[in-house]
């Protein structure tokens, strides 16, 4: 059986990290599989939005620690398989979202950082985990965590490893909503297909400017969104949202 289950439906590419026996904690195959699938994703038109998700009981425990038992490990070698998975995610010019219900830990948490959206089910539980077995966060949570939350509240999560219910997460900025676990399906497919109805070439360019704007001063910023601006002017998209406008009607977008 598949690690990582792959479905495209109405622009939606949705991804099921598929080893539920072990709360989907990450192996070798599926972080692979998941950096393939960024990298065809990013080449197929007709992939709008990409939905991750966990099959089972949780969202995703982390790294699989048994993957190594009885080896001796080199995390800096091992952590090229999460550098391709997390930067494809990350630097995808397409929505990503997170759906995250049951655990979030460790790696599993980084993973869900990385995305764009992160939607919680009411039973969603967060922790960074690592210092609970005396390593430091990877997986990208040292750029996205800070980000988010800020330096001394990331330091804090990181170092005393809280377990997060959803209200705190939502609370903290590290989910963007909460739903009650019935209609938690139901809205996530909701998001998902009202995202992949959009303007898909503008969202890329919004996380480009955004991922732009961690490191940039206002001058080059302002310089950044005109540039980006021009390409968006220069969309298909764009010609149809000012048609729409003017004939006062819904859009209706390509993602081109």
């Amino acid at each position: 059986m598949s690690v990582l289950l792959s479905e495209l439906k109405d622009g939606v590419l949705t991804l099921t990290l598929n080893r539920p026996e072990a709360i989907n904690a990450f192996n070798t195959a599926m972080l692979q599989g998941l950096a393939q699938a960024m990298r065809e994703a990013a080449e197929n038109q007709d992939v709008r939005v990409v939905l991750i998700r966990g099959a089972g009981r949780g969202f995703c425990s982390g790294q699989d620690l048994r993957e190594f038992e009885g080896q001796t490990i080199s995390y800096k070698a091992h952590l090229k398989n999460y550098a391709g998975a997390i930067a494809g995610i990350a630097t995808l010019d397409k929505p990503v979202i997170a759906a995250i219900h049951g655990a979030a830990a460790g790696a599993g948490l980084s993973l869900a950082l990385a995305c764009d959206l992160r939607l919680a089910a009411s039973d969603a539980v967060l922790t960074t985990g690592f210092s609970r077995i005396a390593l430091i966060p990877d997986a990208g949570m040292n750029y996205h965590l800070p980000r988010i939350v800020g330096q001394a509240k990331a330091f804090e999560l990181m170092a005393l490893s809280p377990r997060l219910n959803a209200e705190q997460a939502l609370e903290l900025g590290l989910v963007n909503r909460v739903i009650p676990g019935e209609r938690f399906a139901e809205e996530v497919e909701k998001l998902a297909l009202e995202l992949a109805q959009g303007p898909t070439r503008t969202f890329g360019l919004i996380k480009q400017a955004l991922r732009k704007s961690a490191t940039s001063s206002l001058e080059e910023m302002l310089e950044v969104e005109a540039e980006l601006q021009e390409l968006a002017g220069q969309s298909q998209d764009h010609k149809e949202g000012i048609a729409a406008f003017y004939e006062k009607r819904a859009p209706r977008f390509i993602g081109r």
